[in-house]
C-alpha cells in the first residue's frame, strides 16, 4: 500500500464507538528535533504513540511540542481520531498477510493459542493495544519506528474476515466451513454404507 492510499485510508473518519477509559495507548518513539532559524536554532520534542482498547481497536498517532508530555499528548488526540477496526479471530488473526509502507514490511502470522506475541519493538506495541495476543511477526528491511508502526497498520488494514471472502467469491460463509469432500469423506461414507448392510 503506498503512502497516499495509507493516508486517504486512515484519514477517513469512522464512527467507532469505543469508551476513552478503555483506551490503552503506549509511546512507541520520542525524537528530539531542532529547527534551525535566524536567530538559532528552536528545539521541540517528537512523539509516536498508538492507542487501542484491546479488542479489535487501534490507532497511531504523531505529536510535536516544546516539551515530551504535551508532544504525548498531542499523538494521543491524533491516535484516538485515527481508530481503525481489525478483523481479528479470537485472540490471533485469521490468516497470514504482509504490510508495505515505504521501506519497510511487516510480516504477520496468525498462532495458536499459547504462543504469545512474537514481536519487538513497534510491533509488539501495536500487537498489544489492538488485543492481539498470539502471533509471529517479522520486520523486514528498515528499523524506522514511524515506517514499522505504519506498514503494520497496512498489514492489519488487509486483514479479512470470511465473509468478505465469502461475498467477493460469490458463495455462502458455511462453503468455507465444511471439511473438503476427499478420500477420507469417501471412505468414511463407504464404512456408514457397509455398516447398514450388515
Amino acid at each position: 500500500m503506498s503512502k497516499h492510499i495509507l493516508r486517504e485510508t486512515l484519514a477517513v473518519r469512522r464512527p467507532i464507538e469505543v469508551s476513552a477509559n478503555n483506551l490503552k495507548d503506549q509511546v512507541v518513539a520520542i525524537n528530539r528535533v531542532t529547527k534551525v532559524v535566524k536567530g538559532g536554532k528552536n528545539l521541540s520534542f517528537s512523539a509516536l504513540v498508538v492507542v487501542g482498547d484491546q479488542h479489535g481497536h487501534a490507532g497511531f498517532g504523531m505529536g510535536k511540542a516544546r516539551e515530551v508530555p504535551m508532544a504525548i499528548r498531542k499523538a494521543i488526540e491524533q491516535a484516538k481520531k485515527n481508530l481503525i477496526r481489525l478483523n481479528l479471530k479470537g485472540t490471533s488473526i485469521p490468516h497470514q498477510v504482509m504490510g508495505f509502507y515505504g521501506s519497510g514490511q511487516v510480516l504477520l502470522k496468525p498462532a495458536p493459542e499459547g504462543t504469545g506475541i512474537i514481536a519487538g519493538g513497534p510491533v509488539r506495541a501495536v500487537m498489544e493495544v489492538a488485543g492481539i495476543k498470539n502471533v509471529l511477526t517479522k520486520s523486514i528491511g528498515t528499523s524506522n519506528p514511524h515506517n514499522v508502526v505504519k506498514a503494520t497498520f497496512d498489514a492489519l488494514l488487509r486483514l479479512k474476515d470470511i465473509g468478505q471472502v465469502a461475498e467477493m467469491r460469490g458463495k455462502s460463509p458455511d462453503d468455507f466451513t465444511r471439511p473438503p469432500a476427499g478420500k477420507g469423506g469417501e471412505k468414511a461414507a463407504e464404512g456408514k454404507a457397509a455398516e447398514g448392510k450388515s
